[in-house]
């Protein structure tokens, strides 16, 4: 028995050298690149005034997802992120970009803009939109924009259509596959692993919880998703048709269409993309560099004279305000609703609220836009910001509440008591409804001969996940969520100046586009941000003001380790999910995907207001 104690301590004690050999790895790593950035940067050369003057080309090489407001991220987070397939973050906030192409429209050394998205992901049709009014002012300036791309996803594409000429090469593809909007289902899953889940709700397209009920899509939420998913594609398919002067049917072709079409081209998806209208060239990166070159001069190495999207953007000036007793004061809520403190990316009852009770409580504010980008969250932590934005109101202080891609379901809340509320056509809001689940392990426990009992002191004292709940206590959760969404159509209805049953009519949890909101009063006019800010300035009576980003700072501790992570993974190239293999990758993506969902569930009362179908594909 000594010997077998013996042989697993030995196997600990390998085991906690290989883990201590790895953290010391780590640190060590983390030390040198601390010397190594400090190192280059005492010795880099900083250009010469001239030099950032030179008229080049601003190359928008957009990497990394697009977002409404930048994220501090945990530096053993973004460790462990990478072992879960999840590269060190490079956000790109949606004002920056925009800001950045209207300065260049503006920037005498700004010669024209050349689009090169490859490392752009996936973004929603509102996001895109913003950034293509932006490309629209640089048009009217009579300067350039050309796009070029091996392969271009259905957003890059997007993008590039506001181009004067595409490029994409002769191997290359367009790669334009439609919205969806599908979801996976558990409910056998869940029967064979003996799990019982207790779902309660109000709502008939409340389809939030129906992975837990059923193996597929209820026909209501089939109807609900069909309507708003077509009207995204509708939107996206006219502005690319009208972008490249084709017509509509080139991008919504049947299958068999589609297979002719290929067939005809005799399988070659580049030639056509040129034949359909789709592209303008098939070139190869040489030639397109070539054609820069014509452009905009040689930068004497063998390409054309450019400026990287984000060497542009971090010269460019700070604008120090000049009317400080007259701001708009701009509150971003992006993410999912949580209760308590949260950091940015997400959206926290409390530190939300505190961000509006800073403009509440600043003189110098006149009104306020609150920047909505969620797909809901908790109730408990929804109606606390709420009430803030009740307070500013009764302060004296307009609320506008601007729409982003989603403010659904508890982003709705947070939104209606608002002075005015814009939304984009595809914006997608409403899903006025609320659930709660609870999951519990009674019956598998039982079949592997595991059993609680006990005594208790109510009728709710026995109630726990090995034990399941009582038929009394489901509907008494039952009663609870009723009162919830009782108590969220009147609140829209006594916000929008419309009847319980006219709001219960449009509610049900059912999805709607902003379009669709606005014809059912859900929502009062259809405008993007920058018509949100101009719409405060009036209701706060101001002809000159400032826009003020009310926003929680970094410390200077968290700001300092943040750069240096990002600097370790620029300069040394540190990306961790090397070390997994390629095919876990996928099903640890999806492990930590479900993994953030479920962290999100933190209502006290556990009583959601959420759109999980909200997120199209």
């Amino acid at each position: 028995m000594k010997k077998v104690f013996r042989f697993i301590g030995l196997i600990f004690k390998g085991i906690w050298k290989v883990i201590n050999f790895t953290r010391l790895a780590i640190i060590n790593l983390l030390f040198f690149a601390v010397l190594a950035m400090f190192y280059f940067a005492f010795t880099q050369v900083e250009p010469t005034p001239e030099a950032a003057q030179k008229e080049a080309a601003l190359v928008l090489n957009i990497s990394g997802p697009i977002v409404e407001q930048s994220s501090y991220v945990n530096p053993m987070d973004s460790v462990t992120g990478s072992l879960f397939g999840r590269d060190l973050p490079k956000e790109n906030v949606l004002f920056d970009i925009v800001d950045s192409i209207r300065h260049a429209s503006t920037d005498d050394s700004v010669k024209g803009l050349v689009l090169s998205l490859r490392d752009m992901p996936e973004t929603s049709l509102t996001k895109l939109r913003y950034i293509a009014k932006a490309l629209n002012e640089f048009k009217a300036t009579g300067k350039p924009i050309y796009a070029y791309g091996a392969f271009y996803n259905q957003s890059q594409y997007y993008i590039a259509s506001y181009a004067d000429k595409v490029y994409l090469a002769p191997d290359g593809a367009v790669l334009i596959k439609g919205y969806s909007a599908y979801s996976m289902y558990y409910k056998t899953l869940l029967e064979k692993l003996d799990v019982t889940t207790h779902v309660f709700r109000v709502g008939t397209y409340k389809s939030a919880v129906e992975p837990f009920l059923r193996d597929d899509m209820s026909e209501a939420a089939k109807e609900s998703a069909t309507r708003w998913v077509s009207q995204l594609w509708g939107a996206y398919v006219d502005d690319v048709a009208s972008n490249r002067q084709i017509e509509t049917s080139v991008l919504t072709p049947t299958m068999d269409e589609f297979l002719k079409e290929l067939e005809a081209a005799d399988g070659d998806l580049a030639a056509l993309s040129k034949r359909l209208g789709l592209v303008d060239e098939l070139v190869t990166k040489q030639q397109v560099n070539q054609a820069m070159v014509e452009a905009f001069g040689s930068d004497g190495e063998g390409g054309f004279n450019a400026v990287g999207y984000y060497e542009y953007l971090a010269s460019m000036p700070y604008d120090l305000p000049e009317q400080s007793d007259n701001q708009v004061a701009v509150i971003v809520a992006s993410g999912t609703i949580m209760d308590g403190e949260q950091p940015r990316g997400t959206i926290g009852g409390d530190s939300t609220a505190a961000l509006l009770k800073q403009a509440r409580e600043d003189d110098s504010v006149k009104s306020v836009v609150l920047r909505v980008d969620s797909p809901g969250g908790s109730a408990f932590a929804s109606e606390v910001i709420r009430n803030e934005v009740q307070a500013l109101r009764d302060a004296g202080k307009p609320v506008v509440v601007s729409m982003s891609s989603v403010a659904a379901s508890g982003g709705y809340w947070i939104s209606m008591n608002a002075n005015k509320i814009m939304a984009q056509p595809t914006t997608i809001t409403g899903s006025i409804g609320i659930f709660s689940v609870v999951t519990t392990f009674e019956k598998g426990l039982n079949n592997i001969g595991i059993n609680t009992d006990g005594v208790g002191t109510s009728p709710f004292s026995g109630v726990g996940v090995t034990t399941g709940i009582s038929e009394g206590a489901s509907k008494a959760f039952q009663m609870g969520i009723e009162n919830g969404y009782k108590r969220f159509i009147t609140l829209v209805a006594n916000n929008r100046n419309m009847s319980v049953t006219d709001v219960d009519s449009v509610a049900q949890g059912r999805v709607w586009t902003g379009k669709d909101a606005l014809e059912r009063g859900l929502v009062d006019k259809i405008g993007d941000f920058d018509d949100a800010v101009a719409l405060a300035a009036e209701l706060g009576g101001m002809e000159k003001y400032d826009i003020y980003w009310v926003e929680e700072p970094l410390s200077p501790a968290q700001q300092f380790v943040q750069d240096i992570m990002q600097q370790v993974k620029v300069s040394l190239g540190l990306d961790l999910s090397a070390w997994v293999p390629q095919s876990l990758l996928p099903v640890a993506t999806q492990l930590q995907q479900h993994a953030s969902l479920l962290e999100s569930f933190n209502d006290p009362k556990g009583q959601y207001v959420l759109c999980l179908t909200c997120n199209i594909e």
